[in-house]
């Protein structure tokens, strides 16, 4: 009696929060991979360059990374051609 139990229900039981757990492990290492990927708006400035705050979102970036554009004679920078363009379009 005792033995159907733990085969029939018990171990079964166990073999599902074992496959849950690891799924679950997985999922979650996934999430927090796609969080470290390169992020353009994020990346980190090169050493000894100064920095310039992109005017559409505000994220500082290096000149030498910079996506520039001239608007009224002065050279304006952006973090990516995305925010350049959004700037142009207002």
């Amino acid at each position: 009696m005792i033995r159907f139990l733990i085969l029939r229900f018990v171990f079964p039981l166990l073999i599902f929060f074992l496959i849950r757990s690891v799924l679950r492990s997985v999922v979650a290492g996934q999430a927090r991979n796609a969080a470290h990927r390169f992020n353009p708006r994020t990346a980190p400035a090169a050493t000894g360059t100064e920095l310039k705050k992109d005017p559409v979102c505000g994220t500082y970036v290096s000149m030498a990374a910079s996506v520039t554009s001239t608007v009224n004679g002065s050279v304006v920078h952006f973090c990516s051609p995305q925010c350049r363009d959004k700037y142009r379009a207002a």
